[in-house]
């Protein structure tokens, strides 16, 4: 089973995901994808971590190359954040086809996890331009927002703490 999350920032899409994730049988991995640069990253890691505590959950950090990682057969995945992914894929790998890249981890990890949760968020909705590498960011999120809500089972919007069904049911 693979499901998206999307939403805003601070909407809550993190503890939706770990809800549902809370109720799979067996082994539970969290994909971490955010690199830690600044006090800023290392603040919302830090808040993840409480988060989690308790809950379970094997923490992998892995910035690049998700389709790398030997997880065990049947264990529930998160993944936080894809757009952390694309930032790290585009800006700290170089990588020059992302959007490919990390949809060929998605497909190897969901083709081994019982469930597979992808956090994203909500990127250029603001409709600012930006400067080229920023606007070559936000439409590679969209082209992969796109590609993972046609594979996935389930598409939700966190709103306000609230998980809105965008595509399948809980």
């Amino acid at each position: 089973m693979l499901t998206v999350i999307t939403g805003g920032s601070k909407c809550g899409k993190s503890s939706i995901a770990e809800d549902i994730l809370s109720g799979v049988p067996g082994r539970k991995i969290y994909i971490a994808a955010m690199e830690p640069f600044g006090e800023e990253a290392h603040a919302a890691i830090e808040r993840h971590r409480k988060m989690r505590f308790g809950k379970g959950f094997e923490t992998i950090e892995k910035y690049t190359d998700i389709h790398e990682l030997n997880i065990p057969e049947g264990c529930g995945v998160l993944l936080e954040c894809a757009c952390n992914l694309m930032a790290n894929e585009m800006f700290s790998a170089g990588e020059k086809e992302p959007v490919q890249k990390i949809l060929m981890g998605v497909e190897k990890l969901s083709g081994i996890a019982s469930e597979l949760i992808i956090v994203t968020n909500s990127v250029g909705e603001d409709g600012i331009s930006y400067p080229p590498q920023t606007m070559e960011y936000i439409r590679n999120m969209g082209r992969l927002g796109c590609a993972l809500s046609l594979r996935a089972d389930r598409v939700i919007e966190a709103v306000y703490g609230i998980p809105v069904m965008l595509k399948g049911s809980l």
